[in-house]
């Protein structure tokens, strides 16, 4: 294979400009006015395309969500009340003796609130419970277990 040499001019040894004309002509980020996306400007001509097609380019956005978002799934003392014979009948609580045992998390709650009368013993397994709801299921002689 032939070597072909490459001619010594084209290395521009003693052209201060090496070929961009003016020595102005080649310096910083000054000579295309600015790096990157400086100079669109918000009224004049700069880069006016590119602009009209991305609406959010002017202004800021959104937000930035900080830390996750826990939704409890509460559910009622007078609610539960009423749903305890369906939840008998149904296999989703049992009875041992006078006591209703019921795990509220197999059901998709995740809080007991103390709304309403309890006029049964009732044994309840829940994540959360408010202190209301805790005194009046004690008060007919049943627990609620937080797990």
């Amino acid at each position: 294979m032939v070597h072909r040499k490459r001619r010594k001019f084209s290395r521009m040894r003693g052209l201060s400009t090496h070929g961009w004309g003016a020595k102005k002509k080649h310096r910083g980020s000054g000579n295309r006015g600015g790096v990157g996306m400086a100079g669109t400007g918000k009224k004049a001509h700069g880069k006016k395309p590119m602009i009209w097609d991305n609406p959010l380019y002017f202004g800021k956005h959104g937000f930035k969500k900080k830390g996750e978002v826990t939704i409890d799934t509460c559910i009622n003392l007078d609610q539960l009340e009423l749903m305890l014979p369906k939840l008998v009948s149904g296999g989703k609580a049992r009875m041992e003796g006078k006591t209703f045992i019921v795990d509220l998390p197999s059901l998709g709650y995740t809080k007991l609130l103390g709304s309403g009368k309890v006029q049964h013993s009732l044994n309840i397994t829940v994540p959360r419970a408010s202190e209301k709801a805790r005194a009046k299921v004690q008060e007919q002689g049943g627990a609620v277990k937080a797990e």
